[in-house]
């Protein structure tokens, strides 16, 4: 490679992907949800691979309350109080499907509805 060429890579735009804390957000939820789907659809569940998924899901909702729980947080006051809700539930759902007395559906309902609000999309 020549000194030409040298320059005119150093000096050459680049592309850098610009992400949001929506869309990172929006990816964590999409890829916890496919796995929940993914097993709970299964013929005979893989139970330990199933926990894992709902443990990711519960510690993803847990990280979510603690972060519309905090005072700084800029989102509206009601939807605060909405997710935070949402992650009650979904902590005490969770409890239900790790005993055998629910199945994952409930919470994949949400996390669908959740990844269409975050996605500008009528959550109905």
């Amino acid at each position: 490679m020549n000194v030409t060429e040298q320059a005119r890579q150093a000096y050459a735009p680049t592309q850098v992907a610009v992400r949001t804390t929506r869309s990172v957000e929006a990816q964590l939820i999409t890829q916890i949800t496919s796995r929940l789907q993914r097993l709970s659809k299964m013929p005979t569940p893989d139970f330990p691979k199933l926990m894992a998924a709902i443990h990711d899901n519960r510690r993803m909702w847990t990280t979510m309350a603690v972060d519309v729980a905090d005072k700084g947080n800029a989102l509206p006051k009601e939807l605060r109080a909405q997710i935070f809700y949402l992650a009650e539930f979904t902590d005490h759902h969770s409890q239900q499907v790790i005993r055998g007395k629910a199945d994952p559906a409930a919470l994949i309902d949400i996390n669908m509805a959740v990844l269409k609000g975050l996605n500008g999309q009528d959550a109905s």
